[in-house]
Order: structure tokens, then sequence, then C-alpha cells
């Protein structure tokens, strides 16, 4: 996937559908998720780090990279994708560092309570809240939109923020970071991504909102801004099909993003290099604006 000289190389994607919600094991080729090349430096020795959507894709990635960086992790993802939990799971505890895996669907509010939960037991409180996990469903035609697409993709992009926050705060103190996701969506929209792109634009703007709000807390919140990133959410209805050979061409770079490349974007975000950052959203789009 990268040349000798250690940049991501321009290809074409095999055609290739899963099933949503998709396992990145099974996908061709596989993403990068920065278990190879990631060097830590103890960025974030001591913290406790909630991920949601942690099995594959930029979430895989985030929580590769954190450990690296010595946080313990609590990994949320849907039980159908167990088994790439499971393979971060003994990524992360050979770099040493503890780690719990909580499956569940973000789209029930009890279930992101008992998230929290969960995490707070497992840590005793919680340092860093990293939300990543999306559902992307492509439609062309807003008269084939159903309700029950809306209704799922707003539960999990944008109702599980709020009710995710709601329930960490009583458990995160002063210098305590929360990082949302947005996306190039929230800024330019595709003509077939009609409900998530508005859930992008909603994420992008709750996260200004919130960093107002909570910043006399000592609680920093911002957002990193994903462009076409390679990753089981283009290959389960996220992407048109005819796209997916060509994914990421369009963009300044000329190819799609790997995930390994957003985890440093996190990382900074999460640290304590970011002290004087709050409100903002940190774009990885390939130069796309």
């Amino acid at each position: 996937m990268t040349n000798t000289s250690g940049e991501y190389a321009k290809q074409n994607f095999p055609k290739q559908s899963q099933p949503e919600p998709g396992l990145q094991s099974k996908m061709s080729p596989t993403p990068d998720d920065g278990a190879a090349s990631y060097v830590g430096h103890d960025r974030l020795k001591h913290k406790k780090a909630l991920i949601t959507g942690g099995d594959s894709g930029i979430g895989r990635s985030v929580a590769i990279a954190y450990a690296h960086e010595g946080a313990d992790i609590v990994l949320n993802y849907l039980p159908e994708e167990e088994s790439d939990a499971q393979e971060v799971k003994g990524i992360i505890e050979s770099l040493g560092r503890k780690i719990k895996l909580v499956p569940g669907d973000l789209k029930n509010e009890a279930f992101s309570q008992k998230l929290i939960d969960e995490a707070v037991s497992f840590f005793g409180d919680l340092s860093i809240l990293t939300l990543v996990a999306g559902k992307q469903q492509a439609e062309v035609d807003i008269a084939n939109l159903s309700t029950q697409q809306i209704t799922d993709t707003y539960a999990t992009n944008v109702f599980s923020l709020i009710w995710l926050v709601k329930a960490a705060l009583p458990h995160m103190q002063p210098g305590s970071s929360i990082i949302t996701t947005n996306s190039i969506q929230a800024e330019q929209p595709s003509s077939f991504l009609v409900d998530y792109a508005g859930t992008k634009a909603a994420i992008k703007n709750m996260t200004m909102s919130l960093a107002k709000q909570l910043a006399n807390r000592g609680i920093r919140v911002n957002s990193v801004a994903p462009g076409p990133i390679w990753t089981p959410l283009q290959v389960v209805g996220g992407q048109l099909p005819e796209n997916i050979p060509t994914f990421g061409q369009s963009t300044p770079i000329g190819r799609a993003g790997q995930p390994a490349e957003l985890a440093g974007a996190y990382v900074f975000l999460a640290s304590n290099e970011s002290s004087y950052v709050t409100g903002e959203s940190i774009n990885v789009t390939g130069g796309l604006k």
C-alpha cells in the first residue's frame, strides 16, 4: 500500500461490497491502521480514553495510536464487528495497555448511558471521550430516502453524541478532552448523502457550541473532519458502488486517505499539546476545502 519513500501510493480499489456494518478484515486492500508504523512519545501517558467505532477504520487507528501514546482504552463497536474488535484488543494488549471491549448500538440511549458506566467502572474516571462511530448510506433520490434511514443516521451520528457527553461529563475533570468526528461533507455535501451530510454539519456546529459551554469547566471540545478515507463505511453502502474503484482520486492529493493518516490529529487534540485549542475542527481531507 506504500511505496519505498514511505508515501501512500495512488491506486484503484477493486469493486466490492459488504452488508452493513462490514468488517475491515474482509476489505481489499485492508485499510492501514498504523499498527506497524505508528511511533508513540508518551503524549497520553496515564490517560483514559473511550472510543466509539473503534473496531475498524478511523476509530481503530485512533485506538492504536492512543495506546502507543500510553493511554488505556474502552472500545465500543457493534456486536457484528466482534472479530475486528478482537484484533484491536490483541494489538493494544501487545503494547502493554489495558483495554475493555463494550459492544452495543449507540442508537439506543440506554446503551449510551451503559457505555459510560462501563468505562467509569473500568477506569475510575474518564479523561478522553473520542466519538468516531457513524452511519452513512448513499441514496441518490430523496424520494427513496426512508424515514427509518434518516432516524438511524441521526440517532447514531447526532443523538448519541449528546447522550454520551451528558453521561460522561460528571466523570470528566479539568484537562479532559472531547473529540468529535465531522466530515468534509459538512462543507461539501455530496448529492447522494443528504441525511449523512446534515448530521456532519450538525456535529461541527455542536462541537463549537459545546466548546463554549464547557470551557469554564476546563474541558476542551474539538473535532476532526476526514475527507475520503478508505474504511468499511465506504463498502457497506456509504459510497455509490460505481465510485469505489476511483474513490478519493478527485482530491488534490489524488488518492483516498488511510485511517492511519488521521490518528495524529486525534492524538494532538487529546494531548496537552493542544491545551489552548477548543472549538476547532482539523481538516484531514487530502486538500479538499
